[in-house]
């Protein structure tokens, strides 16, 4: 009975490494911040509502996917909880061209774009204008290469 215990107890430990080891990995493919902040703290619903950039309060957060995302108000944080989805940047955050180039970027959280419903980030002011110039492409490549990451 000792070796029974001993083998699940060893297995058990082993199946929570794997899982440790996932999160790293989801984590990651994100851009996240000190502490594992999303989108240097900004709120990612007031892109879609507010259509700019906000900085959300470090009292009314919600983690998602192992990111950290920080709200503007009670109502942000209820409309990304009920479809996170619509909301998250695209390529984990990191900026849209760099991907399109075939890297991983920072951003500016001030440099975005909304296209097709979604939120797409950018490393500064010129990198979003040449984005902006042929968009479709560059989501195109950009998807093609996130989804080898």
């Amino acid at each position: 009975m000792t070796m029974l215990r001993t083998a699940t107890r060893l297995i058990t430990l082993f199946c929570m490494a794997l899982l440790a080891l996932a999160s790293l990995a989801l984590a990651a493919e994100q851009n996240l911040g000190s502490g594992g902040i999303a989108i240097q703290g900004y709120d990612p619903v007031a892109y879609f509502i507010d259509n700019k950039a906000v900085p959300g309060s470090p009292d009314i957060t919600l983690t998602h996917d192992g990111a950290t995302y920080r709200f503007a108000s009670d109502e942000h944080r209820a409309a990304f909880e009920a479809n996170p989805g619509q909301y998250v940047p695209q390529y984990g955050g990191y900026c849209a061209y760099g991907a399109a180039q075939g890297y991983k970027a920072s951003v500016e959280p001030d440099q975005f774009t909304i296209a097709d419903g979604k939120l797409y980030l950018n490393y500064n002011a010129s990198v979003r204008a040449r984005w902006n110039e042929d968009q479709a492409n560059y989501i195109n490549k950009a998807d093609a290469y996130w989804s080898t990451q």
